[in-house]
């Protein structure tokens, strides 16, 4: 086994043979800062973060191939980044192709590194190899520090060029490199970094590589924080973390592994008593939120075990049988597979193609959980009470939904009474607004554009649905109507090609009330319509927080630094006129014409999209603040009181 536990099998060192002459160059850098998006996936901040993903994959590749054990990570004052290893260090000697040193190759050349066939690299995330020399293109300026044959080597650029040629500066005892960068900010819409989402990725990777130890800090001034991540016990310990605030149905994370030739594949899982899935999967420690074969090869082999024990145990009667859905009912799971010509789709790596690494994950679950299910009968009875149960309910539910059906059919109609819809039949340009009470409703069905915009009133607190079934959702009168006017359906029985309109906007007063309306609404689309959200349809609008009146003039703000704005803008420069501020009125005590000015109209509204970019950490927030437990929801919102002047999930 490697000495960094990666599981890989037995790696020979290769530290006397990584030079330059592994360094291989396929093409050019040219399009890099004209289409950024196709090598970051974007410029906004899901694209900056990714710069730094890049230089830290590298890293990860060292530690794979057994030379690194810590990686650090540094936002710096100015937002400047800094990554150092242990490794080997970046080559620094010539590469024949081109007749430049190595390190100026891999910074300066796309598709240039150890990665092709060179011999530097067995297994790596880094599959395209243009993760340094893209970052240095998107750089206002990037400076690589290599330690390595008892040298410190330098070289500098600037938005991919070079300004300064490679230079020993120094003597060193120690291996490895060090990477400095800025972002550019005419390339990036924001260059502010998250120290969360650096620290939430870089635990992760500590998860995936047993042993590693990874640190990240931020030094800048007001913001200082550390931490540091290692973990003996990898994605078993990365299972338990994710389930810290749900309830085990049992105790031990189901561990198995296994590889063959130069791949490998472990696999752990742990049920609890929730009704949701949660299956997270990593090829070469690359996360692929949209899965691919290691995932079908996981669910393929999940259904079929369970069917297969199901029966031999009895609790599966004559033709019963479970779905794949109802086997994966409350699961916890964390693939991770390694190999050595990984295909991924596009170099934000979100689907993994290999077909081979099926049959292997498909192979190795089948083995081993069975034989787990068989040396394990309390824990394997539990799983297929909770697949059964799951299986009953969803046969309820679709007697509920057929019962809908018909229902509908009989009445003549197939939306809710409530809804007051537009004119317009393109789904791409109309709007819903669901709106909190009648009241609310019908000034908003008094004010919106009727072209295009349907207005969809809900009255009372409706189903929590992070503690329901979907049989409980089905006939559900608060939640029914949603269904049907958006319709789409539930579960996976969703489509998003029959929705009938592109913007679901939610609209809640600005209070406490109004935030939890809007945070059940946004729980149930979660969990029952989840590629609504991840398509980029939810939105919420935002009322006005203040109403400003200097005689006849009125001004609304949204926020408190607006509203001092706004008021020392209408005294104008006397600075003795008065100016009236009131805290603003609930929806439903607005006229239709001053809903519409502040909340409806598109020229004049605010309104935020919900978004998608982290699959984990939204489950997280909607199973503390939803969930049956309450110390993880009082820590949540003592943790983030100060953050409660107009919060939005």
């Amino acid at each position: 086994m490697a000495d960094n536990n990666t599981g890989i099998g037995e790696i020979e060192r290769q530290a006397a043979d990584y030079d330059a002459s592994q360094i291989q160059v396929l093409e050019g850098l040219e399009a890099v800062r004209r289409r950024p998006g196709m090598y970051i996936g974007s410029t906004s901040a899901s694209g900056l973060h990714h710069l730094v993903y890049e230089i830290v994959d590298n890293a990860i590749d060292e530690a794979l191939a057994g030379f690194c054990t810590e990686i650090s990570v540094l936002i710096k004052p100015d937002d400047v980044i800094e990554v150092r290893d242990n490794g080997r260090g970046i080559p620094v000697d010539i590469q024949e192709q081109t007749g430049k040193s190595a390190l100026d190759v891999v910074f300066t050349v796309l598709h240039a590194g150890g990665k092709f066939g060179g011999g530097g690299y067995k297994v790596s995330g880094g599959l395209h190899g243009v993760g340094a020399s893209v970052v240095n293109a998107l750089s206002e300026w990037l400076t690589a520090r290599v330690h390595k044959d008892g040298k410190i080597y330098e070289m500098r650029f600037a938005r991919g060029d070079v300004t300064q040629e490679i230079t020993v500066v120094g003597d060193t005892s120690k291996t490895g490199t060090e990477i400095f960068f800025k972002p550019d900010a005419n390339i990036f819409e924001e260059t502010v970094f998250n120290y969360e989402t650096l620290k939430t990725r870089m635990r992760e990777q500590a998860f995936l590589n047993a042993g590693l130890r990874i640190s990240t800090e931020d030094t800048r001034p007001g913001q200082e924080t550390r931490d540091e991540f290692t973990y003996e016990g990898g994605i078993r310990e990365f299972v338990t973390y994710i389930n810290r605030n749900k309830t085990p149905l049992h105790e031990k994370v189901i561990y198995v592994s296994g590889e063959r030739e130069d791949s490998m594949a472990e696999i752990a899982m742990q049920y609890n008593d929730s009704y949701n899935e949660l299956l997270l999967s990593f090829a070469n420690n690359i996360h692929t939120p949209e899965g691919g074969m290691h995932e079908t090869g996981f669910r393929t082999a999940l259904t079929r075990v369970l069917n297969d024990y199901g029966k031999k145990s009895g609790a599966l009667k004559g033709e019963e049988k479970l779905s794949g859905e109802d086997c994966r009912e409350g699961i916890t799971a964390v693939i991770s597979v390694k190999l050595t010509e990984a295909q991924f789709e596009g170099q934000t790596k979100a689907k993994l193609g290999n077909s081979e690494i099926r049959t292997l994950v498909d192979n190795i679950l089948s083995e081993k959980l069975t034989i787990f299910l068989e040396e394990n009968p309390a824990v394997a009875r539990a799983i297929i009470d909770k697949a059964v149960t799951a299986s009953k309910a969803r046969e309820a539910a679709r007697r509920a939904r057929e019962s809908v059906r018909r229902k509908n059919a009989l009445e003549g109609m197939s939306l809710p009474g409530k809804l007051t819809d537009c004119n317009e039949s393109d789904p791409k340009l109309t709007e819903i607004y669901i709106v909190e009470g009648d009241s609310a409703g019908g000034s908003a069905k008094g004010g919106r554009d009727s072209r295009f915009q349907a207005i969809l009133p809900l009255w009372g607190k409706m189903l929590n649905v992070e503690k329901a079934r979907a049989d409980k959702v089905y006939g559900n009168e608060k939640l029914t109507p949603v269904i049907t006017a958006l319709g789409a359906g539930i579960g996976e029985d969703f489509d998003a090609e029959k929705l009938r309109y592109h913007k679901v906007i939610i609209m809640a007063d600005a209070d406490v009330d109004g935030s939890h309306i809007r945070t059940l609404l946004l729980t149930f689309f979660y969990r029952f319509m989840r590629p609504l959200v991840e398509g980029g349809y939810v939105y919420a609008a935002q009322p006005p927080l203040f109403k400003l009146t200097r005689g006849r003039a009125t001004r609304y703000a949204f926020s408190d630094a607006e509203r001092d704005v706004i008021s020392s803008e209408m005294r104008g420069e006397d600075g003795r006129g008065k100016v009236e501020i009131s805290r603003h009125k609930g929806l439903g005590e607005m006229d239709p014409d001053e809903l519409w000015e502040t909340t409806m109209n598109p020229e004049t509204r605010i309104l935020k999209r919900i978004e998608l970019d982290d699959a984990l950490r939204a489950d997280e927030v909607f199973t503390v603040l939803m969930g049956e437990k309450v110390e993880p929801r009082r820590e949540f919102i003592e943790r983030n009181a100060k953050y409660a002047v107009n919060v939005d999930v």
